[in-house]
C-alpha cells in the first residue's frame, strides 16, 4: 500500500479501506490513538459515522484488544507523533472533551508534557485536586512558567538595555552588530568566486540609556474563570518587570474581593498556585485599591486587565477612572494580555472608560513590556 492511499485511509476512516487497502502497523495505531479521542465526539453518530474506540459504542466481543486507558493512550501518542500534533491532541483531551484524568491522576500527569494549554486546566481545577495529584501538577506550572519567563525575560532585557542610536560605537558587542554599516564599508572586498564580503573592519551600533527615573506600575488582574490566559501572563509579566531599577511593580488579583499578591510577584509558580480563579467581578472596588496605592500620579501607570462585565458598580468604575487619568496616571484597559491578544469584553464599559481618558484595547505580554518602556523614558 502507498503513502499517498495509507494517508487517505487515515483521513477516510475505515469505511475506505476496499479502495485504499489497510493499514501499516505504525498507521494502525496512529488511527487507534485519533479514534479514541475524537471518536467521542457527539456529532459522528448524527453523521452516521462510526464512533470511536474510546467508549466503545461499535465494539463487539472477542478479540478486540483490552480497554485503552489515558496513560496508554498519552504513551502512544508521545511514541507515534510530532511534538506539535502531541501537543493539540493533549489540548484537545483537555478542553474539547473534558478528560478529567488527565487532571486528576497523578500517573497521567507524570506522563503529560507540559503546555500552556494544560496549565489553564491545572489552575481552572487545582481547587478539587488531592495532595497527591496538586503536586504532580505543580510540576506543570514550574515548567510552563519557567518557558514563558525565559522568553518574556529577553524582551525585557532587550527592551530595558537601551535602544539603538545611529552613532558608531568602539564597544564590539554582538547585540549591537550594525550589518548594513559594515556590509556598505566592505563591499569593495567582495570577491566575485567565493561569492563572499570579506569583513576587515566590523561596525557596531552605540546605545542610548533609558533614564528610569522612579515609576509606579499596578497590575489589576481579573481572576475570573475566562480571564485564565491573562492570569498566566499577568503574573510572569510582573515578575519580569519587577527586578527593573526605577520602577515599583504592585499585581494585584480580583474578583468581588481585593488581594494584593504584590509579595509574592518575584515567585509567579507559587502565586499562580494561590490564585482562586472564578467568582464574581468588582472592578471598581479593585481600581479603587489601585488609586489608593498611587503615590506620584503622573510617574504611574494602571493596567486593568479584564473582560469588563461589571459586577459592582459602573458609574464608580468610571468616576475613579477619570479622576487618575485627570491627575495624570497611564490608564490601560486591557481586554487580553496573553500571546494570542484575541479580547472578548464588554464594549459598552468599555468604551465608556475610553472616553474618560483611559486606553482600551488588547495586548502581548511584550507589547505591555515596551508600553512601560517607553513611558519610563518620558
Amino acid at each position: 500500500m502507498s503513502a499517498d492511499l495509507e494517508r487517505w485511509r487515515l483521513i477516510l476512516g475505515p469505511a475506505a479501506e476496499r479502495s485504499t487497502g489497510g493499514l501499516s502497523r505504525e498507521n494502525a495505531g496512529r488511527d487507534a490513538a485519533l479514534d479514541w479521542l475524537y471518536g467521542r465526539d457527539e456529532d459522528l453518530g448524527k453523521r452516521d459515522v462510526r464512533r470511536g474506540g474510546a467508549r466503545g459504542a461499535d465494539r463487539h466481543g472477542g478479540d478486540e484488544p483490552s480497554i485503552v486507558t489515558t496513560v496508554d493512550w498519552l504513551d502512544n501518542i508521545h511514541r507515534l507523533f510530532p511534538k506539535e500534533t502531541i501537543e493539540r491532541l493533549e489540548r484537545d483531551a483537555i478542553e474539547r472533551y473534558q478528560i478529567n484524568d488527565v487532571l486528576t491522576d497523578p500517573d497521567v500527569l507524570a506522563r503529560i508534557e507540559p503546555n500552556p494549554a494544560l496549565l489553564k486546566a491545572v489552575l481552572q481545577t487545582k481547587h478539587l485536586m488531592n495532595p497527591a495529584v496538586l503536586n504532580a501538577a505543580r510540576r506543570i506550572v514550574e515548567e510552563v512558567v519557567r518557558q514563558l519567563v525565559e522568553k518574556l525575560s529577553v524582551q525585557v532585557r532587550t527592551v530595558f538595555t537601551g535602544s539603538r542610536s545611529r552613532k558608531p560605537s568602539f564597544h564590539r558587542r554582538a547585540r549591537d552588530f550594525d550589518l548594513k554599516r559594515t556590509l556598505k564599508a566592505n563591499l569593495k572586498h567582495y570577491s566575485p568566486e567565493d561569492r563572499q564580503v570579506s569583513i576587515e573592519r566590523p561596525h557596531f551600533h552605540s546605545r542610548t540609556s533609558k533614564r528610569l527615573e522612579q515609576w509606579q506600575l499596578v497590575l489589576l488582574v481579573d481572576q475570573s474563570g475566562s480571564m485564565t490566559s491573562s492570569v498566566i501572563h499577568s503574573a510572569v509579566t510582573a515578575a519580569c518587570l519587577y527586578a527593573l531599577p526605577g520602577l515599583k511593580t504592585h499585581l494585584v488579583a480580583f474578583d468581588t474581593s481585593v488581594v494584593d499578591m504584590t509579595s509574592e510577584v518575584d515567585d509567579p509558580v507559587e502565586l499562580l498556585m494561590k490564585v482562586q480563579l472564578g467568582g464574581g467581578t468588582d472592578i471598581a472596588k479593585a481600581v479603587d485599591y489601585a488609586a489608593g496605592l498611587i503615590e506620584n500620579p503622573r510617574r504611574s501607570i494602571v493596567a486593568l486587565i479584564t473582560d469588563f462585565y461589571e459586577g459592582g458598580s459602573e458609574a464608580r468604575l468610571v468616576h475613579t477612572t477619570k479622576q487618575l487619568c485627570e491627575q495624570g496616571t497611564q490608564f490601560l484597559g486591557l481586554a487580553a494580555l496573553d500571546e494570542e491578544a484575541n479580547p472578548s469584553y464588554d464594549r459598552n464599559l468599555a468604551k465608556r472608560m475610553s472616553d474618560v481618558g483611559a486606553h482600551i484595547g488588547a495586548m502581548t505580554p511584550s507589547h505591555l513590556v515596551e508600553f512601560v518602556a517607553e513611558r519610563l523614558g518620558t
